[in-house]
């Protein structure tokens, strides 16, 4: 059966992409014993997601996974310090013996974008529940997998879209948008000019004794290792990620279709390249624009890796532009103006830290302070849609919307045209050689992800 085919008669549409019923209780925990919890990737984010849980919940925290043996004794070592128990977690180079042990009811997965898909599912399939960090997936067929396995599996699945629990950013969609301040928008600009595209060569070397570089590269293109690939630096090429547009456009887009009740584009337009930067061993874009369509409203993205921003205040964020006035929104603050000569005064808020209530931030090693409190507030919301087995407010199905619009945007790039989505059958509209970039290849013996039945 050929995939549309499949799709059409028994695969997205009948798990219904655009509208699910609520799904039927699972069996949960005693409540009188902390939930435990495993992390897949004790690298950057990996740490700082466990820890704001561990600050919001008496949670034990049992196992911790990674591929780079100085992150696992780094990130254990950290957490034995840090959670109620003061016991060291079971440490695993393995995700998959991590699993095998089935004792975990929630499950954290900070890897590298391409590792998202089959480490997400094999969590769902132990019996956990799941927080995965954006984007869900590289590809979109991983991303259809993975809604489709959480269904199926009835696990609450909560996506590292922490805008949409940013305290000052719920106050700016209550207070502006939602009371109507803006009128009718027609555009909203979202954007990023921070220079984080690696603008370096490095040679290529055999990687590091405590790398296993074999199973870090696991289902992606096996690249000669260098310094950059990791343990951050990843993000420079396309073989692990989706470029900045994966990245960053992600978050903005996501928080866009929040703010504004949003679903899926019906059209997706992108051009740019690597215009500037040509020495660097990136293969990402350094400029890239991309049109989300929506009929009516427009959302248009741009990140520039190079030069100043248009407004230094606003380095990445996005600006919503309607008849009565305009909003600014970004992780430090938004700003609203007024328009017309009735207009009221501008209305200001800053980010709000917590430093009182959780003082270890300030000392926390590579912590984003502005990003702790929406990251608790997010946690938060999963523990309770965990208990309460709702939908989280970053569900996997929001998470796959806005990761499969920022795909279709690199999509449309490669092959230089704008793109149309049919989001119930889940591929591009006429378009048989998009389509079959909708599903990237994986390497050997790894086996990507489908739909049951594909």
């Amino acid at each position: 059966m050929k995939r549309r085919d499949f799709l059409k008669t028994g695969g997205l549409a009948a798990i219904g992409l655009s509208a699910f019923p609520g799904f039927p209780v699972y069996a949960v925990q005693p409540a009188d014993r902390p939930k435990r919890v495993g992390l897949i990737g004790t690298g950057w984010y990996g740490k700082i997601d466990l820890l704001r849980l561990v600050q919001v919940a008496p949670v034990d925290v049992v196992s911790l996974c990674d591929v780079d043996s100085q992150l696992l004794a780094q990130a254990a070592q950290l957490v034995a310090s840090r959670q109620r128990s003061k016991k060291a977690p079971r440490t695993y180079a393995d995700y998959r013996e991590m699993l095998a042990e089935r004792d975990l009811d929630i499950v954290l997965v900070a890897t590298p974008d391409h590792w998202h898909a089959l480490a997400m599912i094999a969590a769902l399939e132990a019996g956990a529940d799941v927080f995965v960090q954006k984007p869900i997936s590289v590809d979109i067929v991983e991303g259809q997998a993975m809604l489709a396995a959480a269904r199926k599996q009835q696990r609450v699945v909560q996506v590292g879209l922490q805008r949409r629990s940013t305290p000052h950013l719920v106050t700016a969609r209550d207070r502006i948008i939602r009371e109507g301040r803006l009128g009718t928008i027609g555009l909203v600009e979202i954007y990023c000019y921070y220079h984080m595209r690696a603008r370096e060569n490095p040679p290529d070397t055999a990687p590091p004794a405590h790398l296993d570089y074999e199973m870090w590269t696991g289902p992606a293109p096996m690249r000669p290792y260098n310094e950059l690939v990791h343990p951050r630096s990843w993000r420079a090429f396309m073989e692990y990620g989706n470029g900045i547009v994966g990245d960053m456009c992600v978050h903005m887009l996501d928080m866009v279709r929040w703010m504004l009740d949003l679903g899926m584009p019906a059209r997706i337009g992108s051009s740019g390249g690597i215009l500037v930067d040509k020495k660097s061993k990136a293969n990402i874009t350094d400029t890239q624009t991309a049109t989300f369509d929506y009929g009516d409203l427009q959302v248009v993205w741009t990140h520039r890796t190079y030069g100043d921003a248009p407004d230094p205040k606003y380095p990445w964020g996005a600006t919503f532009y309607g008849d009565k006035g305009t909003l600014k929104a970004s992780v430090m603050s938004y700003d609203f103006v007024p328009s017309g000569k009735d207009a009221g005064p501008p209305i200001h808020e800053d980010v709000t830290y917590e430093f009182e209530q959780y003082p270890e931030d300030k000392t926390e090693e590579d912590l984003e302070t502005h990003v702790a409190p929406a990251i608790r507030a997010h946690m938060k919301d999963f523990l309770a849609c965990i208990d309460s087995r709702d939908r989280p407010v970053a569900d996997i199905e929001e998470g796959y919307i806005s990761t499969t619009a920022c795909i279709l945007a690199n999509l449309s790039m490669q092959v230089e045209r704008t793109l149309e989505w049919d989001h119930t059958q889940g591929i591009i509209v006429n378009d048989e050689e998009a389509n079959r970039l909708l599903r990237r290849p994986y390497r050997e013996p790894w086996t990507h992800p489908e739909v049951a039945g594909v």
